[in-house]
């Protein structure tokens, strides 16, 4: 791989900056910016290249953008490339979500905040629902297998109020058992992947090492787009961990949306408000090395064995279990969130514009479900 002398480091990052500051759309169109900036255009980056760092970013757990990124910034400059493209990738919309976090916990019990995110929860709803549908359909395809995985994954979310972290990787080994079998299988020789899900939290009582436990097992164990990550935090955020309400979490979601860059950002949010600025620092460093080392560590190898059958088989099945657990994510949260006729409307008026018109960007619906919210609340 021969260095690209038409670029420096420097203008890697400035790009990147760039790009976190005002890349709204989520991840997919945000790996579709890197391809027409840095492949097509810049031609910085070879096609293959981006393609490889494509495939190692769906492949690895953690944000998809963010992942790309990082790779990316390894292609030529390695570990320092990585680890500043990284850096220069998140900043910003940490820093926007720091800054929202303040201004949401020093107004947030006013009733014209309380208004916008009347609006902003029913479409949030609406975007999720979307998600889901257009992850669905792309991933799964015709395949019986990834489909018994998606329903059943859905099924359990939905009635259990939480994500099975073992249940997800178990669709993984299933697909993998299913059509590339290794030949281990039948000696008996397996190694359980689970023993770190059962392992204990730090012992101490301190709150930032919950939250630095709980966003450390959230960026290394969530496959999937930026909202692969909601039916997660849900499931710590409020219901084990009850640092947050129903409508307060549906409100760092909304964050996520109004806010440029990668959409797991909204750990940001959230650690800010569980336990101010140190709980935002340290809840998106937990999600977001464990997706860097995800990153670089296989980097160098994954020319190699990338495309290996049981690889791909395995990435199949966590995939489509991913997805179930992010539609039934969308069933929970639109049953506790669409408690009236106007958020119902708010919610099938956003996904169908979003169903209609491809290329609506979310942050309009947000700020035009805000405005809405806001008359309702003046003319009730």
């Amino acid at each position: 791989m021969e260095k690209n002398t038409d670029y420096t480091l420097k203008d890697l990052i400035i790009y990147y900056l760039k790009l976190g500051t005002w890349g709204f759309g989520g991840p997919v169109a945000l790996v579709g910016y890197m391809h027409r900036d840095l492949v097509e255009e810049k031609k910085w980056i070879t096609d293959e290249d981006y393609k490889e760092g494509l495939a190692l970013s769906q492949l690895a757990p953690g944000p998809l953008a963010a992942q790309l990124a990082i790779y990316i910034g390894y292609v030529h400059y390695k570990i320092l490339g990585a680890t500043l493209a990284g850096i220069a990738f998140v900043v910003p919309s940490f820093l926007m979500v720091m800054g929202i976090g303040y201004a949401y916990v020093s107004y947030g019990g006013l009733p014209w905040m309380q208004a916008v995110f009347y609006g902003v929860g029913a479409a949030v709803i609406g975007i999720i629902a979307i998600g889901s549908y257009k992850l669905t359909t792309k991933s799964i395809g015709k395949d019986k297998l990834l489909w018994g995985i998606f329903l059943l994954l859905a099924v359990v979310t939905f009635v259990t109020e939480q994500e099975i972290l073992w249940l997800i990787l178990l669709g993984g080994f299933a697909v993998w058992f299913a059509k590339a079998p290794p030949k281990w299988l039948s000696s008996g020789n397996a190694i359980t992947p689970f023993i770190i899900l059962h392992m204990q939290p730090v012992a101490t009582e301190s709150k930032l090492w919950q939250i630095a436990w709980f966003f450390t097992k959230a960026g290394a164990f969530v496959f999937g787009s930026g909202l692969a990550i909601v039916p997660f935090l849900y499931g710590g955020v409020v219901k084990e961990y009850q640092w947050l309400n129903e409508q307060q979490f549906l409100d760092a979601v909304a964050v996520a949306m109004i806010t440029p860059g990668p959409v797991v950002i909204t750990v940001g949010f959230i650690g800010y408000l569980v336990a101010g600025p140190w709980g935002a620092v340290v809840a998106a460093a937990a999600t977001f090395i464990p997706c860097y080392l995800f990153t670089v560590i296989p980097a160098p190898y994954f020319k190699k064995y990338g495309k290996h059958p049981a690889i791909k088989a395995f990435v199949d099945g966590v995939t489509a279990a991913a997805i179930g657990a992010i539609a039934g994510a969308v069933l929970v949260l639109a049953k506790r969130t669409l408690t009236d006729i106007p958020t119902v409307v708010i919610a099938l008026i956003t996904a169908a514009l979003l169903f209609r018109f491809k290329k609506l960007q979310e942050p309009l619906v947000i700020l035009a479900a805000a405005l809405i919210g806001l008359v309702l609340r003046l003319i009730v």
